[in-house]
């Protein structure tokens, strides 16, 4: 966790930190739980504290000063997706695709130098593939990151491999530029990309990018991979079809 207070600093990033905290332990928590969390010191945690209590963002209670978020934040959180343009707009081609494939479904960009997802439509089944908005995932073991590196140009993805490295996420990574680069040519040529246990043992994943107003999106039908396997055609086929239709409404 506080994956944020790593790539960045100060008041802001133990701002956010705080919240990751009260989503992850899902209790009340003191002053010193979440100062020793985040690792701050109680002075500045409390002048922290002290500013979301006056925002209406916490409360607290009780003899030993326990703190809760409001429901403020989910009351910001809902006005602003439900005026993210982008989303709405794919959301009921993602939906389809959801409830065509039985899968989950997934749509991320690139963010830097890892995909950045923006949306998740989580499979029906017991058994499925789970994620949240806002992970990030890296880009050669993720399959829209394989998608989004298939659309670079020879020179950008030449670039691109020359400064960096492939770390093993799962014991099926490919760490090997010979092997990534084999693997993003064969997706080329497919048409769409896979991954198979790369980024998350036992799930395979099948993805396609598209382009929107000038920035690459991917799309992916995520789930167990003893049902993805036998039914990858036909999730191939319903990832094109999408991102067909997708493009030529936007063209009319």
């Amino acid at each position: 966790m506080l994956k944020i207070a790593r790539a960045a600093s100060g008041a802001l990033a133990r701002t956010l930190d705080i919240f990751e905290i009260f989503g992850a332990v899902r209790r009340p928590l003191s002053l010193s739980e979440i100062a020793r969390t985040i690792g701050a010191p109680a002075s500045s945690c409390h002048m922290l504290l002290r500013t979301l209590l006056d925002c209406g963002y916490l409360y607290s209670f009780g003899r030993r000063k326990l703190y809760y978020p409001t429901r403020r934040l989910y009351d910001v959180a809902c006005s602003i997706t439900a005026h993210d343009a982008l989303i709405e707009e794919l959301r009921p081609a993602l939906i389809a695709l959801r409830d065509r494939s039985g899968e989950t479904v997934i749509l991320g960009k690139r963010q830097g130098d890892a995909v950045l997802y923006l949306e998740v439509l989580e499979s029906p089944n017991t058994v499925r593939y789970t994620a949240r908005v806002g992970e990030y995932k890296p880009l050669h073991s993720s399959a829209i990151g394989k998608a989004l590196l298939g659309a670079l140009s020879p020179a950008e993805l030449d670039a691109w491999f020359g400064s960096h490295a492939l770390p093993r996420i799962t014991a099926h990574t490919l760490t090997s530029t010979v092997q990534l680069k084999s693997n993003l040519q064969q997706g080329e040529k497919r048409g769409y990309f896979i991954t198979r246990g790369e980024n998350v043992a036992d799930v395979m994943a099948v993805a396609k990018s598209f382009a929107l107003d000038r920035e690459m999106f991917g799309i992916a039908i995520a789930g167990p991979l003893h049902r993805m396997e036998p039914a990858l055609a036909r999730h191939a086929e319903l990832l094109r079809g999408m991102v067909n239709r997708l493009m030529r409404r936007r063209t009319r």
